[in-house]
């Protein structure tokens, strides 16, 4: 599942209240095997796939030259992980040259997210509407 919105739009609050009763584990802008936290973390992730809901939240800060592939090769992996990302591509377009490329790399990595996804969701003011 991907849920994307503006900043501060309740992303997270409306994901957690859908999930419900689930067990969930929530990583900040990371995707966990790609990135030195604790090995432990890792171990939980794996070992309670079946039964934790893995929720990425602020995807689009992890953006990197190579995020894409790291990022449909976690989706593979996990197929029931839920995505959250900003939208970060409306409004005043950046002078600064990596700042375009930055919103240009992540608009792609969504657009592939989004294909990919089973279900996708944009949240206003904590209120989600079902894109796909």
């Amino acid at each position: 599942k991907l849920i994307i919105g503006g900043y501060s739009q309740g992303k997270l609050n409306y994901t957690l209240r859908k999930i419900g009763e689930k067990e969930y584990r929530i990583c900040d802008g990371t995707l966990p095997e790609y990135t030195k936290i604790d090995t432990a973390e890792i171990n939980i992730i794996k070992s309670d796939s079946t039964n934790t809901i893995v929720i990425i939240n602020h995807l689009h800060s992890s953006s990197k030259p190579d995020a894409a592939g790291s990022i449909l090769d976690f989706i593979t992996k996990y197929p029931d992980c839920i995505l959250i990302s900003d939208e970060i591509g409306n409004g005043i377009v950046p002078m600064d040259a990596f700042e375009r490329e930055y919103r240009e790399q992540t608009g792609r990595i969504l657009i592939e997210l989004a294909k990919e996804a089973e279900e996708v969701t944009r949240v206003i003011c904590g209120i989600g509407q079902k894109i796909k």
